[in-house]
């Protein structure tokens, strides 16, 4: 493995395990983990690969404390976001840029708000399946997205800025 190859798996797997420390909710470096590991990442199954087992790992470790049974039914939703977030840093792997850096940041932010939430109100378990049910599931998600956003963007300006200083 070369080193340039070894500091990104590292950077990869720090973002992971950075999820484990405490942290306010959503705020975490997950979403900027899969967007630099599209990014950077010169193998295709690689890409996928290490972010995916890097979520794996931290969601065995949280599960066992945290999520419980409820980690069985909503992650495969959350995993799918975290491929489609890998998907969209690969569209910019030769066109990184700030301004498609910050786009792409923005795009799978509200991708991951839209799918998860909306994933939440069609399991009928919180809200009514009903219209005015999913904009009360929207709206009681507001402030984890709002974490959310400004974790993905602090933390991508952290990789991609740190990465290129490097």
């Amino acid at each position: 493995m070369n080193k340039r190859l070894m500091v990104l798996t590292g950077i990869v797997v720090a973002a992971a395990m950075a999820r484990l420390m405490p942290h306010p909710p959503n705020m975490t470096p997950i979403g900027a983990m899969a967007l630099f590991g599209g990014a950077f990442l010169p193998n295709r199954r690689l890409a996928y690969a290490l972010p995916l087992v890097a979520m794996l790992l931290s969601d065995i470790v949280l599960g066992l404390t945290v999520y419980g049974k409820a980690m069985l039914t909503s992650q495969p939703i959350v995993y799918t976001c975290l491929l489609a977030t890998v998907a969209m840093g690969k569209l910019i792997r030769d066109r990184r840029s700030v301004l498609n850096v910050g786009a792409v940041t923005l795009a799978s932010s509200f991708l991951f708000f839209g799918v998860t939430n909306l994933a939440v109100w069609a399991s009928g378990s919180l809200y009514p399946r009903t219209f005015a049910g999913l904009m009360v599931c929207y709206t009681a998600a507001i402030p984890f997205f709002r974490n959310s956003l400004i974790g993905d963007m602090a933390f991508t300006a952290t990789l991609f800025g740190g990465f290129a200083l490097l």
